[in-house]
């Protein structure tokens, strides 16, 4: 994302010192969301360093309707928090369609709009993001090429996709103004960005599959230079980067080969050792044979690798034969560090690899990185203040003046923010003693970068880094575990684990730093693939069991979550199914099979 964004930003600055250049105006169409983000702030970045958009016209794609410009969701003042008010352009060159309008005014505004960008010369450079249902702009499956500015009815899945900022779905807005397809593809330069895991599938469609209304973002096909910015995440659907060797030969590494191998086992539903040179010829596979050569030693290869994965001792056994199993047997008793980016993540996302750390003995550290306050409801804070009133009696003034804020989702003060906070500790702390992990190693780290109040959180700092720093050197451990989730460049997953990796960065020169291996886990909505495991740790029925009276100490976060994703299970059992398929999977390739597995993956930061 990072590289994609500088890529972005330097043509856009090029393109603004040309025109300057030739004592022209650069007209820009810019886009809102969390994919431009990062672009605006390298844009910031070249102005501090002397880019100047004194020249510079922008014309926005979207704006919310009946929302007005001071809203704090409105995209007005989300342009100028993210970049207006860091750069040179002139106010007048500033157009944002405008939300707080009559229904009688629209057709005649949305008209204006588009003759404003025609009398500018066109759209020289637009940026653009793409939703989930292939929208570009606001413009949602149904789309007709000819359409231009105009009202629309937001789709059910991009109004749930904006409802954690807006506090609950019932508060976004149902329907916007929005630049149409043909007002986007008569700009003389198209940039579409997507970032992360979550955009895959619908990048796909948009880039292979044909231009389709239903797939708004697909009439991009069509335009005769316009280019697609992606992230490794974003891109992971693409044929040719999730099955390279049936687009054309390829470069044979070892973890290629097995998700090759582990491709074609589930395309011909057969196990790793009965997949046949037939199966590899038919399958578009033959050139991996004949760089292998010998098809049952291929098979066996695969299967030794996978089945090597699988250990029952995360933090290592005992004078054992180290080819055997993923982690060292020395030293015996490890100290570990488990990074959880909100404070339930640690049991949600590897309960059973922690419990088991646990009860073989090693020195375990769990370490909440931030507070997770904005996902407790107020109604769960009225019920604590009720319980103490009813134990204590009247509550202290302070308390009392909070409760008027408890009728509204909307009112988050910081006082409130940090009672809400405060909940969470204790689930966290309720939940790892339950797994017998004593209170002196339980750390809660409470990063500024999350404490905005708001779903949008803050860049990275050094005062994210230094408490991460300061916490790994005092701790000195031989493992870490890390939230290895992609699918938000900009969620809070994501930016926890920049945090480590940064932090990494620091501590790589400290002695015990050689002897420290990093494992990444992955969060409730998603698994690592097999061909990526390097560690797996299987679940007795028993162990499922504990894990999941563990994450029940989390009650705030059970039976209506605020911040439930698309996935509408309960925490606990997208836990359990996922781990359960994961078992699945690896007794269908045939290897044992056991009630449920956690996944892990190394990350060498050496």
């Amino acid at each position: 994302m990072k590289k994609g964004s500088k890529a972005i930003a330097k043509e856009i600055g090029a393109l603004i010192k040309l025109k300057q250049s030739q004592n022209k105006l650069c007209v820009l169409g810019l886009a809102t969301g969390s994919s431009p983000l990062s672009v605006y702030r390298e844009l910031i970045s070249l102005h501090n360093n002397g880019l100047s958009f004194k020249n510079v016209v922008t014309f926005n794609l979207d704006e919310y309707f009946l929302l007005p410009p001071e809203h704090v969701q409105s995209y007005h003042n989300f342009m100028h928090e993210n970049l207006f008010n860091h750069i040179d352009i002139d106010p007048k060159n500033i157009h944002i369609p405008k939300g707080s309008l009559s229904q009688y005014e629209i057709d005649l505004y949305c008209k204006e709009y588009e003759q404003k960008i025609i009398d500018q010369g066109g759209i020289d450079l637009q940026i653009l993001g793409i939703g989930r249902t292939g929208h570009i702009g606001f413009n949602e499956p149904g789309s007709h090429a000819n359409s231009i500015t105009r009202l629309v009815t937001l789709d059910h899945i991009t109004r749930f996709d904006a409802a954690p900022a807006f506090n609950g779905i019932e508060n976004v807005p149902k329907k916007a103004i929005t630049m149409g397809i043909n007002t986007i593809l008569t700009s003389k330069r198209i940039i579409l960005m997507a970032w992360g895991n979550k955009k895959a599938h619908v990048v796909l469609k948009s880039i292979e599959g044909k231009v389709d209304p239903n797939i708004p973002c697909s009439y991009l096909q069509n335009h005769n230079n316009a280019t697609v910015v992606l992230d490794s995440e974003a891109a992971s659907d693409i044929t040719r980067i999730k099955t390279p060797w049936l687009v054309d030969s390829c470069k044979w590494t070892d973890d290629l080969i097995c998700k090759a191998v582990l491709w074609l086992c589930k395309k011909t539903q057969k196990s790793v050792l009965k997949l046949t040179d037939e199966d590899y010829n038919m399958y578009g596979m033959s050139d991996l044979l004949n760089v292998e050569r010998n098809c049952y030693k291929l098979n066996i290869k695969i299967f030794n690798r996978l089945q090597k994965t699988i250990t029952g001792w995360p933090g290592g056994k005992e004078n054992v034969n180290q080819d055997k199993y993923p982690e060292r047997s020395q030293p015996k008793i490890k100290t570990c560090i488990i990074f959880s980016p909100h404070p339930d993540d640690d049991v949600i996302s590897m309960g059973g690899t922690l419990d088991r750390l646990i009860s073989q003995g090693h020195k375990v550290h769990v370490v909440y990185q931030t507070s997770g306050s904005i996902a407790v409801n107020n109604q769960d804070v009225l019920k604590f203040i009720e319980v103490s009133e009813s134990i204590f009696g009247k509550i202290p003034d302070k308390l009392e003046k909070l409760k008027s804020e408890l009728g509204s989702e909307n009112v988050s003060s910081k006082e409130l923010l940090a009672i809400k906070g405060k909940i969470r500790e204790s689930e966290a702390r309720a939940a790892v003693r339950y797994l017998g992990l004593k209170d002196k190693n339980i750390h809660f780290l409470n990063l500024p970068f999350y404490e905005t109040g708001k779903a949008v959180k803050k860049p990275i700092s050094i005062a994210d880094i230094k408490p991460t720093v300061d916490l790994i050197n005092k701790i000195k451990p031989h493992q870490i575990y890390a939230a290895g989730d992609l699918a938000d460049p900009h969620g809070t997953h994501r930016k926890c684990l920049d945090i480590v990796f940064e932090s990494l960065k620091k501590i790589k020169t400290k002695p015990y730093a050689s002897d420290c291996w990093v494992w990444l886990y992955r969060g409730a909505w998603m698994d690592w693939d097999l061909h990526e495991v390097q560690m797996a740790i299987p679940l007795s029925p028993s162990e499922v069991l504990r894990k999941r009276k563990a994450i029940f100490y989390h009650q705030t976060q059970k039976d209506g979550v605020i911040f439930q994703g698309d996935d509408r299970r309960e925490f606990w059992v997208r836990a359990e199914d996922r781990n359960q398929l994961n078992a699945k999977k690896f007794n269908d390739i045939g290897l044992a099979d056991y009630e449920a597995i956690e996944l892990f993956r190394r990350y060498n930061f050496l």
